[in-house]
């Protein structure tokens, strides 16, 4: 019962959340083979699955445990466990690293962790059955689908206040990271102001006007 799934930054690896296995597989999409299976204990139906930007963890939500597994990708290897709420689905990392936004599914609330030092720092009280949760590309909103209430609830991250919930579909679900990186901003070229093109009309004036001088010089030596 494969679950989660989420490609690292440079599209290397893939991590699949295996719900009735308790483990995490690592495929190499090279040669797309699984290469590593990272065990997360017995019995903690794992579900949600993400990878930091830099690539160097992977967040694991266990449902029926009430945490998340954090593995180091240089080795697979589990190297902490944070305690969340209760039914932990879904989860989402911030584009900066540094917090990782996980639903609750049956205390209705999303759980912020600090990723320095794995710790829960904030608890968002949301509606009902929140599952999918996405970060916005500057970091300022999380989106939280509320599948039990139709609507998605808007969280400002400066104070880990719901500030708006938009009413959607029935049953809203998801389980991914949707929101991509912010795109680059193509580079613009400066258009020079009224006086910027004054100056530079004379400056060819002033060159034309050498120019001239110097063609009359050469021709009164020859």
């Amino acid at each position: 019962s494969p679950t989660g799934v989420a490609v690292s930054p440079d599209s290397s690896k893939v991590y699949v959340a295996n719900e009735n296995d308790d483990n995490v597989s690592v495929i190499d999409t090279a040669n797309n083979t699984v290469t590593a299976t990272v065990a997360l204990g017995g019995g903690v139906m794992p579900r949600g699955v993400a990878v930091s930007p830099d690539g160097l963890k992977v967040y694991v939500t266990n449902y029926i445990a009430g945490n998340v597994s954090v593995i180091n990708t240089a080795n697979n290897t589990v190297t902490a466990t944070v305690e969340v709420g209760s039914y932990p689905t879904g989860l989402s990392v911030s584009p900066d690293g540094s917090k990782v936004y996980v639903t609750n599914l049956g205390d209705d609330n999303v759980s912020v962790i600090d990723t320095a030092n794995n710790t829960v720092t904030a608890t968002v009280l949301v509606r009902n059955i929140p599952i999918g949760v996405a970060v916005s590309p500057d970091s300022s909103k999380v989106y939280v689908a509320n599948q039990g209430d139709d609507n998605v609830s808007v969280i400002n991250t400066a104070t880990n206040i719901v500030t708006t919930t938009v009413a959607v579909g029935s049953g809203p679900f998801s389980l991914g990271n949707f929101i991509g990186p912010a795109p680059t901003p193509t580079p613009t070229v400066p258009v020079p102001t009224l006086s910027q093109w004054a100056m530079i009309g004379l400056g060819l004036l002033l060159a034309g006007l050498a120019l001239i001088q110097i063609h009359r010089v050469r021709s009164t030596q020859a």
